[in-house]
């Protein structure tokens, strides 16, 4: 890996140099746009839509459009006088614990790695933040972009998590919201019952991106002149007739993908209703005949004949 920054995490009158690198990339196949008749790369120009002439980099500037359409243009010297710190320091702010805070503030992570007789002070602080169960909360500048960011321990490096702000997470203002929707007891006991049966460890290496590994395929095999063959999908189960039906199979499908068939007793309270109305639709028969129909049956026996046989003429 190369580093993509370098400071130093500012912890009190503590300085820890440290090295950053990004700590995930995306596996996503990419792609070139092409010319689909010969192959050949497509160039875009920098035009401008006012004169229509072709703009050189050099020449091109941030602009922001206000509400009425005007542009307000900026130059590097209006980013220069911005208050973005240049310190190249990872200021510890305060130390929070785990759950406070929500996940949906991640934005990336980063590895940091010691750096320039760092490796002391930053094992200390590791070990220390590791064993109180916290977090530490902290304000770096990156990408020219102040963050506030997380800092937190796996695998024995530190990962810094920056976040997200305050007023960029939105609000789910969602109609279903401000709607009583009745759940029934009986359903939510099936719900539950299937969480319980879908429970188990997490391991993210029990997965895997089947979309990218199809499509890789697909360009190896063109790329090898081989005939590209589609997998075949499953079958689709046919839907469920209610919400409790769809539960209590979904359920039974679980118990069988795991191998945990047999004993459902568990889910008696669960089925409850469904019991009652099936006891009061009355019973069926269990295919065994009463004595009186056995009697019956005895007494309308007829005898057969045996057919005449006719004389040819």
């Amino acid at each position: 890996m190369r580093s993509i920054w370098k400071g130093a995490i500012s912890f009190g009158l503590v300085t820890i140099p440290v090295k950053v690198y990004s700590a995930t990339e995306q596996r996503d196949v990419s792609f070139h746009q092409v010319h689909r008749k010969d192959g050949g790369r497509i160039k875009f120009r920098r035009v401008c839509t006012v004169c229509g002439e072709e703009v050189a980099y050099a020449d091109v500037a941030k602009g922001y459009e206000l509400p009425g359409g005007e542009v307000v243009v900026l130059t590097d010297e209006d980013f220069a006088d911005l208050p973005l710190s240049t310190s190249r320091r990872i200021d510890v702010l305060q130390f929070a614990a785990v759950d406070q805070v929500d996940p949906i503030y991640f934005n990336k992570s980063y590895y940091l790695e010691p750096d320039a007789q760092g490796d002391k002070p930053y094992v200390l602080l590791r070990d220390a933040l590791e064993s109180s169960g916290r977090v530490a909360v902290v304000k770096v500048a990156l990408r020219q972009r102040e963050s506030l960011a997380t800092l937190r321990v796996r695998n024995g490096v530190f990962v810094l998590e920056t976040m997200l702000w305050p007023d960029e997470i939105r609000t789910p203002d969602f109609p279903f919201l401000d709607e009583d929707v009745e759940v029934r007891s009986q359903e939510l006991a099936m719900a539950t019952s299937l969480i319980e049966t879908m429970a188990g460890d997490f391991d993210p290496s029990d997965y895997k991106d089947a979309y990218r590994e199809a499509l890789q395929a697909v360009i190896e095999a063109k790329a090898e002149g081989r005939e590209v063959v589609q997998p075949v999908e499953a079958e689709e189960e046919p839907a469920a007739a209610d919400l409790l039906s769809a539960l209590r199979a979904s359920v039974e499908a679980a118990k069988k993908s795991r191998g945990d068939v047999g004993d459902t007793s568990g889910d008696e309270e669960a089925t409850k209703d469904g019991a009652a109305k099936k006891a009061s639709s009355g019973k069926k028969s269990d295919g065994k005949k009463s004595d009186d129909e056995k009697a019956d049956g005895k007494k309308s026996t007829s005898k057969k004949t045996p057919a005449r046989s006719r004389k040819s003429a």
